[in-house]
């Protein structure tokens, strides 16, 4: 059996057989429209991600027991010209876009206001102002792969848009580079550290520090 038959072996394909991929009998496809926009959709895609191994950067001589226990799965994400990422069991999923709804009397700039997220209303907040990032004027191709991130948890979910996701890395977040001399402001206090992902830096974003940013943007 091929690895992507075993990940799928205990899914319901239900959007092959009767979604949009299928015969379209679907009772819930008229009010989603597509599948993607279906939280069955969505659970099968969490529940076959949640088990693909994460890219790896490894020294080759590092015993395999070492490699299991320090290493971590970090989501890599880019904002304007930035490379951050943050580690996965901080994230809920991975989104598309969704329209947002600005808020009146916002007094923290960056509130965007909310946005729905399966059927829930959910505070949308610009991870870029928080970190004083310059925004970089987007082309069409870059505005399409632009990505929504819950992040937070249950009870506590904000929304952070993105400009694009990269992947997932597994590194040692114990063993993580300092930041560079020209690193200052927001993202100065609240990376962790540098990961080398793929050849490229990594900013590593501190979740503690972030959801305590984020509560008091939005207090």
């Amino acid at each position: 059996m091929s690895e992507s038959t075993a990940l799928l072996s205990d899914v319901d394909d239900c959007w092959n057989r009767i979604g949009i991929r299928g015969d379209k009998s679907c009772g819930q496809l008229p009010g989603h429209v597509h599948c993607r926009n279906c939280p069955v959709y969505a659970q099968a895609a969490k529940r076959i991600l949640d088990r693909l191994p994460p890219q790896t950067d490894v020294q080759d001589h590092e015993p395999e027991a070492v490699q299991s226990t320090r290493l971590s799965p970090l989501l890599v994400f880019r904002l304007g010209r930035e490379w951050l990422g943050l580690p996965t069991r901080v994230l809920d999923e991975v989104a598309g876009t969704r329209p947002v709804l600005t808020l009146p009397h916002r007094r923290d700039p960056a509130v965007l206001g909310v946005t729905n997220m399966r059927g829930t209303l959910t505070v949308c907040v610009s991870l870029a102002r928080l970190l004083n990032l310059d925004a970089a004027t987007a082309d069409a191709r870059e505005r399409a792969a632009a990505r929504m991130l819950i992040f937070g948890g249950a009870g506590r979910a904000v929304v952070l848009p993105v400009d694009e996701v990269e992947s997932i890395h597994a590194v040692d977040l114990e063993a993580l580079e300092p930041l560079p001399a020209t690193v200052e402001g927001a993202s100065l206090k609240y990376s962790r550290g540098v990961a080398r992902c793929g050849g490229r830096s990594v900013g590593v974003l501190d979740e503690n520090l972030l959801m305590q940013a984020l509560e008091r943007s939005l207090a």
